[in-house]
């Protein structure tokens, strides 16, 4: 929720609160206005289709990209221009509770017509995104969500660029337009909502202009909905700076960058090559390659001779301690097509397969088909957490905690070394992975799958940290 690094090397795969959970206040607040209002985006090349109608934030899709210093505020007005309710979730920030965006369990969904105001302060530098957390299988898949950078405290010096790509696959007709289908339970049982046209920055082969020899900071965010991107920049050198906006080891890679959905990974990359080069950014697919753009490089070129790489400064939650005095419990995934789970319980009582489709109801968290009365688990504040994740299923899961970076400490009971911070990650079928954190943030905290139409068909609970 594996870059060859792959998956066998390195998965890709209220200011009184904010006082309590050890997140820094500022005084100051960077504010900003965001709009949700149909409109329209040219997604594909104009001789192939007009503009394709779109939700947007601000009139474009993806939303702008929204810039804050760690440690500051961040003060986000939302207006509702839609016909139906929608929120805003900002994706991987350790924030305060009521700022977290998920209607239901933080905030009442924003009414056609109204405004919320999201006030938070950005605790640590990297990168993260935001998007619709109402109906988000619809609602992000229509063009709601956007890219939200936290930047050093002090500028890193280590690249010439910061460059922001949010992937993206649309499901388009012939004519442009959105294709319909949400909320099929074919597709919910499935993978999930699969598009047809992989895009980088809402446009399907942009061009995207660098220089020779420039070293870039590429910022990779997968806000499809369920596609998992394989996505490769040809032959040129890369190297991990971060995952899931925390910094990791700076090291050298080679093959394909995969990323689930809501992943994010910054690289470096050395733009190596003359003027007038091209290089294809690509998306690997069961039929090959995939072009969903093109770097061109122009102008002369920045160096003759590339420095050391310098990785990014430390950041983020502190190292785990001991986990002998951890909470442990265990949350195993069921249903879904070509499964084994005969029913499950909902709405207080259990209900057979055929009775759970006719509810909408397709997968289960602990034979429980996403119902939200009771919590997985309540854990008081700064107790370490460890969550055993079983995929009882055949397909794929991007599991996603809310308000906390955990690590994944053990996959079908081998340690983890050295386990990185996540917010998402990718569970392969029959796979059980133990994941671990404190939790050292109050309030209640979704846990679900972000192949959006997985976690609305279920795969959804949450836990309390008092």
């Amino acid at each position: 929720m594996t870059c060859s690094i792959s998956r066998r090397s390195f998965l890709l795969g209220s200011s009184a609160m904010l006082a309590t959970t050890g997140i820094p206040r500022a005084s100051a607040a960077t504010r900003r206005r965001l709009v949700a209002a149909a409109g329209q985006a040219q997604i594909v090349p104009e001789t192939f289709a007009g503009p394709t109608p779109v939700w947007a934030f601000n009139g474009t899709a993806p939303g702008p990209v929204l810039r804050v210093r760690a440690g500051e505020r961040l003060a986000v007005d939302v207006e509702n221009g839609l016909d139906q309710p929608t929120s805003v979730h900002w994706h991987g920030i350790r924030i305060d509770n009521a700022m977290d965006g998920v209607p239901g369990l933080t905030q009442a969904a924003i009414a056609p017509g109204e405004q919320f105001s999201y006030d938070f302060v950005a605790p640590d530098p990297g990168t993260y995104w935001y998007h619709s957390h109402n109906r988000s299988w619809e609602q992000n898949a229509r063009g709601l969500h956007g890219a939200l950078i936290v930047d050093e405290p002090e500028p890193w010096q280590g690249a010439d660029r910061d460059l922001v790509l949010v992937l993206d696959d649309w499901r388009l007709a012939q004519d442009g337009s959105i294709a319909d289908g949400f909320g099929q339970m074919m597709e919910w049982a499935h993978g999930g909502r699969i598009g047809n046209t992989p895009t980088v920055n809402g446009r399907l082969g942009s061009k995207i202009v660098v220089r020779p020899n420039e070293r870039v900071r590429v910022r990779l965010i997968n806000a499809a909905n369920a596609r998992i991107m394989e996505i490769a920049f040809a032959d040129l050198p890369l190297r991990l700076l971060a995952l899931d906006g925390m910094p990791t080891t700076i090291e050298a890679m080679s093959g394909t960058v995969q990323l689930a959905p809501a992943q994010r990974a910054d690289l470096l990359v050395d733009f190596a090559g003359a003027n007038g080069d091209t290089i294809p950014l690509s998306l690997q697919t069961r039929d090959g390659p995939f072009e969903m753009a093109t770097f061109a490089l122009q102008g002369e070129p920045v160096r003759s001779r590339y420095a050391d790489p310098v990785g990014l400064p430390q950041s983020g939650p502190a190292a785990l301690p001991a986990l002998s005095n951890a909470f442990r419990t265990e949350l195993v995934t069921e249903g879904g097509a070509m499964g084994s789970m005969q029913g499950a319980t909902h709405q207080g009582r259990w209900m057979d397969m055929r009775e759970l489709v006719s509810k909408n109801r397709v997968w289960s968290f602990n034979g429980v088909a996403g119902d939200m009365d009771e919590p997985l688990a309540t854990v008081e504040r700064g107790r370490p957490i460890v969550f055993t994740l079983r995929n009882a299923t055949r397909w794929p899961h991007a599991m996603h905690v809310h308000g906390h970076h955990f690590r994944v400490v053990s996959r079908d009971g081998e340690p983890v070394a050295n386990p990185v911070l996540r917010d998402t990650d990718l569970m392969m079928p029959d796979e059980t992975i133990e994941i671990a954190f404190i939790a050292d943030n109050p309030g209640k905290w979704l846990l679900h799958c972000h192949m959006l139409e997985h976690a609305a068909g279920g795969m959804m609970t949450w836990f309390d940290v008092t």
